[in-house]
């Protein structure tokens, strides 16, 4: 039923914000495309058709995913699959089919631009954003 378009954008968290962006941005030549004020600390790289965004562990977004990164803790939020366009209340009958629980769907920025989108985890617990291509 659901048929991934593909991927749309990663989300990793990040202590050393200069040095991600010098990496992404410098050595990898992912642009810059969107930034949040500051305080919210997320900036969007284009990264072809999909985003990379890096967001600052101390910052609003940052802090509700926990702590800092390290060696053997993760700093991936999340990762969001475009899927082919389908009526939303069918999208989320088919995942609770499956005894997936979901949340609503939202209007978020995504590497197409705003779009409608659900989060969702996975058997081992990892967040995947389905991004509804209506």
């Amino acid at each position: 039923m659901i048929e991934i378009a593909g991927l749309d954008h990663i989300v990793l968290r990040t202590s050393h914000m200069p040095e991600m962006l010098h990496f992404y941005s410098t050595v990898l030549g992912c642009p810059i495309e969107r930034e949040l004020p500051v305080e919210f600390g997320l900036v969007q790289l284009r990264a072809g058709n999909a985003l990379i965004d890096l967001v600052a562990v101390d910052s609003e977004l940052g802090r509700a995913g926990g702590g800092a990164p390290t060696g053997t803790d993760n700093n991936m939020d999340h990762f969001c699959l475009q899927i082919r366009a389908l009526p939303e209340e069918q999208i989320s009958q088919y995942l609770r089919s499956h005894s997936i629980e979901v949340g609503a769907f939202e209007r978020r920025y995504g590497a197409q631009g705003y779009g409608n989108s659900l989060y969702l985890s996975d058997p081992d617990g990892n967040t995947v954003e389905l991004r509804n291509q209506i």
